[in-house]
This record gives C-alpha cells, structure tokens and sequence, in this order.
C-alpha cells in the first residue's frame, strides 16, 4: 500500500511536452525594436524644435535605404550586362547565324513558296538566337528572373518589420500621442487632411512612370516600332500578351490602394512609407540617369560586326511544301 501511495501518476506526453508557439517569439522581436527605436529617439542630439520621433523615422528610413542600395546597384549591373554583353554578342551573330540557316536549309532541300520560305526562315533564326541568348544569360548570371525579383524581395522584410515596429509604438499608451509633425495632430492617428496619403500616392504614380521619362532616341524608336508591329498581329487576329503593360497597370492600381490603405494608418506608419518612396524614387531617378548617359555612349559608338556562331547549327527536318 505504501509503495502504490508513492507511485505518482505520469502525464501523458502530449501534456508533458507541448510544441512552443511561435507568436510570443514574434511579439518580443517586435516588442524589443520598438524599445531600441525609442532609446534612439532619446539619444540622438536634435536641436530644439526638431520632432525626435518623426526625425527618427525618416532616418531609420534612410539607413535602411543605404544599406539595401548594394542589391539595387546588384540589379542594374545585371541589366547592363545584358545590354553591353549579351545584346552586341548575339547581333554579331545574327547575320552568321541567317546565313547557316540558310544555308541549311537548301542542304535539306527544302523548298516551297516564298512567304513560307521567309517565315520558316524567320522562325528558324529566332529559335537559335533565343537558345543563345538564354545561354549567354546563364553564362553571365543575369537571368531577368533574378535581376527583377530578387531587389524588391530583399527589400520586403525590412520594410515589413518596421512597419509592424511602429503599430506597436502606436498602441496605447505611446509617446507618439505628444508628437505632431507637417499634416499629422500626432504620430499615433491617421491624417486628418488626407495630405500624406495623397503624396504617397503621387510618388507610387511617379516611380511606376519614371521608366518612359528618361528615354533615348532609339529607344523610343524601337518603342514605335513594337507598337506598330503588336496593332499589326492584332489586325491579323492574333491574340498577343503584354506583360510589360500588365505589371505597369497592376502598379498604377496598386498607388491608389496606397492612398485608401494609408488614410487609416497611423501617422507614423505614413511618414516612413512616404519617406521610404520618396528616397525610391530619388534613387530611381538617379539610375535611371546613370543608365540614359551609359545607353547614349552606346548608341554613337560604331556598329557591331557580324561573327561566326560558337556552335553548328542542328540539321533541319525536311519539311516541304507544295
């Protein structure tokens, strides 16, 4: 009896050992930025007059902006390795490579009328120019899957964590209610006048059009011609996807969610989104800059001569028609 008295029953293991949750981990990461951010603030020497907060805010947002430069000046590197590499590459090829084609395709005794000969050749060339293109792309590591994606998925988390850093800060009671800066009553209420959200929104707009502003000669020439060549297909029915068009409409949509989005934020949360677009955007203009005097040094120098493929061409298939 004594022994069955001492004996203690054990809890089950699923009582014993319960998986940790994640949440309160999440919480205290947040909980401690937002400590830091108010240390900062307390420390940093403004001169009288000047919000510490808000001041606060708008330089956090530039360090952060410093330091994701690197991987946007990574993008633009890959861009310009296509142009000045790549692009020139496969143009010296081009005339070889119609050639053999060509040629290939009177070794395979291929013979028809004359639309279907040019198309058949057309189809042919652009075939092979595209394999090396795609070819030449991995060789140099600037695939337009990475240079496109990788920048903004970098830059999400940061800007994703201080936002949920200052929606702490904005909860009661905070030192954001003391605090009033250019259109806010404080930092820890939405806008009254709409003001900020509305910039928001015109600097979004800005830097989804900031593309076509800076434009060379050629480049809008080459943007005509497309245009004359897609109202062209669409004439013979065919049906064409844009995806260039799409992605700039999804934006010029996305900078009026911003401005209904940002109307019920608290004020802080809108000062560092326009300051984080407004630095964007500055950023955006100066290389787009540096990249219209680089494509103008391009353009007047001397064309490009042809060359000989790397590779044979692959034999064709014997396809006539009568």
């Amino acid at each position: 009896m004594l022994a069955l008295r001492q004996i203690q029953p054990r809890a089950p293991l699923l009582l014993r050992r319960q998986p940790r949750s994640t949440r309160p981990q999440r919480r205290t990461l947040i909980t401690a930025l937002s400590n830091e951010f108010l240390d900062l603030a307390t420390a940093l020497p403004f001169p009288e007059g000047v919000p510490a907060y808000s001041a606060t805010i708008i330089l956090v947002t530039v360090a952060t902006r410093l330091a994701l430069l690197p991987v946007a000046l990574w993008g633009k590197n890959k861009s310009r390795t296509v142009e000045e590499v790549v692009i020139p590459h496969i143009a010296k090829e081009k005339p070889a490579i119609a050639q053999q084609v060509f040629q290939q395709m009177k070794a395979d005794g291929i013979r028809g009328e004359k639309p279907f000969l040019i198309e058949y050749h057309a189809k042919k060339c652009h075939e092979i120019l595209s394999a090396r293109r795609k070819s030449l792309m991995r060789e140099h590591g600037c695939q337009a899957w990475k240079s496109m994606a990788l920048p903004p998925l970098v830059q999400l988390p940061p800007f994703f964590i201080i936002t949920m850093m200052l929606r702490k800060l904005c909860e009661d009671p905070t030192p954001f209610d003391s605090e009033a800066f250019l259109s806010l009553a404080t930092l820890a209420h939405p806008d009254p006048t709409m003001t900020l959200p509305i910039v928001l929104g015109i600097i979004t707009m800005a830097n989804v059009e900031t593309s076509s502003w800076l434009m060379t000669v050629k480049q809008r020439e080459n943007l005509i011609k497309l245009g004359e060549k897609r109202k062209q297909m669409q004439a013979e029915g065919k049906r064409i996807l844009e995806p260039g068009k799409i992605i700039k409409n999804a934006l010029r949509g996305l900078s009026v969610f911003r401005i209904l989005v940002a109307s019920v934020m608290p004020g802080s949360i809108t000062l560092y989104w326009v300051s984080s677009a407004a630095l964007g955007l500055v950023q955006t203009w100066i290389l787009d800059w540096m990249d219209y005097r680089r494509r103008m040094v391009l353009e007047s120098s001397p064309p490009v001569e042809s060359v000989t493929p790397v590779a044979p061409l692959s034999s064709s298939p014997k396809t006539r028609k009568t």
